[in-house]
């Protein structure tokens, strides 16, 4: 099918903006100090929570990298599996998460300092930064491929764009305006998702013809993945989702416990609506639309549905993509601020000076984030490199918080840097030999890296968390 784009769609996309602009305003001015900004004032209720936590989570990841590029690029099958990642991710988040709230810390990095020590949240503070630059660019870029396909306008005027909206929205209103606003885009998510797949199937003329214009390789288990390529793209979500700052600083902002246990219920119900619903109209816009960017497909198939439809489903992506966008660079900022300035810069700031300054950085962030975009050839390789640095940089050392009172500093310091300079070894020094994705190897050694070294540095005596 010939893409021609679609300037009527670009109404809806207007309205859900100034919908989010106006909101913004109105709940920035709800923030007096940095607890409002960054933590919403602890105030966020079951039904908030759930939307916070689904809409973070499924953004440009699911709706032009993770699900969409798998469908299109490789087959079902895999792309369906990267659900169960999630899934898991969720249900252990849902055991640990009293601590989490108990703790009641701004940043994953002030976690670890308690355990590892002050260079532990120095490191930790980069990585996420380092990792959440990623995840924020292609948001952007995400954007970008809704402006060009609803106006014509490139890719690269629609990210700067999509950039401006998302720095813009970030730094107005903080998680107090961030989370309400997810719970709405949430709803327009699942109502535009469940309405445009039955239209997508029956204008793709059902299953059989989707099938019969796939390649074969597109409907097997690992679809034209070997299997451990396969478990390349299925360890990244799981080990950033385990130690996702945003995720972490949500359930610290709730109520309290018995809304967060509810909340994270909802979280995976919804991902179980979601995904796979995402992953099956990518699926049948694979067989429609051949040699365009793999992120493209579930967004270009709103050029094939009703106008209404359209519109809907449209508007609905642009929500889950700017409102990830927003998530991740205010977190990111929240960790240039507190772990880096205020801890060896300004450590008299006050709460004004300290808010002022997560604001900035929120705009500098953006910025890098924009420029970064510019040197990965697909959202699917900037995606996964984002989540291994952070899945293996972190996870397993914030884990050991949690899960094991033997872990020492000791253990946990050499794990973060094994499993980043791992990383960056294999992607960027080695070119990611045999097309494997760097999370089969630096995950697993940060894990051994992280027992090895704890048990041989040990007095053996189990240490106080």
């Amino acid at each position: 099918m010939k893409i021609e784009s679609d300037l009527s769609l670009l109404w809806y996309v207007i309205a859900y903006g100034i919908v989010m602009v106006i909101l913004g305003i109105y709940y920035s001015k709800k923030i007096s100090k940095s607890e409002d900004y960054i933590l919403a004032g602890k105030s966020l209720g079951t039904l908030v929570l759930t939307g916070t936590l689904l809409a973070t989570w499924v953004g440009s990841g699911s709706i032009t990298g993770g699900q969409t590029s798998m469908a299109y690029s490789y087959g079902l099958i895999p792309a369906l599996l990267l659900t169960f990642p999630t899934v898991i991710g969720i249900i252990i988040l849902y055991f640990i998460s009293p601590k989490i709230r108990s703790l009641g810390k701004y940043t994953v990095s002030e976690i670890l300092e308690e355990k590892y020590g002050t260079y532990a949240r120095l490191l930790a503070g980069v990585i996420i930064i380092l990792a959440y630059v990623g995840i924020v660019s292609y948001q952007m870029k995400g954007v970008g491929f809704i402006l060009n396909l609803t106006t014509g306008i490139s890719v690269e005027w629609g990210t700067i764009i999509g950039s401006a909206l998302i720095i813009f929205l970030a730094t107005i209103g903080g998680l107090r305006s961030v989370a309400p606003t997810d719970a709405i885009s949430v709803g327009i998510m699942v109502i535009g998702l469940l309405v445009a797949l039955p239209f997508m199937f029956v204008i793709a003329g059902g299953w059989d013809e989707i099938t019969a214009n796939v390649p074969a390789t597109h409907l097997t288990f690992t679809g034209s993945l070997t299997n451990i390529q396969l478990l390349g793209y299925l360890l990244p979500p799981l080990f950033l989702l385990l130690g996702d700052q945003n995720m972490y600083q949500r359930l610290a902002a709730s109520k309290g416990d018995k809304n967060s246990k509810k909340a994270q219920i909802g979280w995976i119900i919804g991902i179980l609506i979601i995904t796979p619903v995402i992953v099956l109209i990518a699926f049948a816009s694979s067989s429609m639309f051949k040699n365009i960017e793999p992120g493209m497909a579930l967004i270009v198939s709103t050029l094939a549905l009703p106008n209404i439809v359209g519109g809907l489903l449209l508007a609905a992506a642009t929500a889950f993509i700017i409102t990830t966008g927003n998530s991740f660079l205010l977190s990111g900022a929240t960790n240039v601020t507190y772990d880096i300035v205020n801890k060896y810069f300004k450590k008299d700031a006050t709460d004004k000076q300290l808010l002022g300054m997560t604001k900035l950085f929120v705009i500098v962030l953006g910025i890098l984030s924009f420029v970064l975009i510019r040197f990965f050839p697909t959202i699917l390789s900037v995606q996964m490199y984002a989540y291994t640095i952070y899945g293996a940089g972190l996870t397993p050392a914030l884990l050991g918080v949690f899960l094991w009172k033997r872990v020492n500093k000791a253990g946990g310091l050499s794990s973060m840097m094994m499993g980043v300079l791992t990383t960056l070894l294999w992607e960027l020094v080695l070119s990611k030999p045999y097309d494997i994705n760097s999370s089969v190897i630096a995950v697993p050694v940060a894990i051994i890296v992280l027992i090895v070294v704890t048990l041989t540095t040990s007095n053996k005596q189990p240490q106080r968390t």
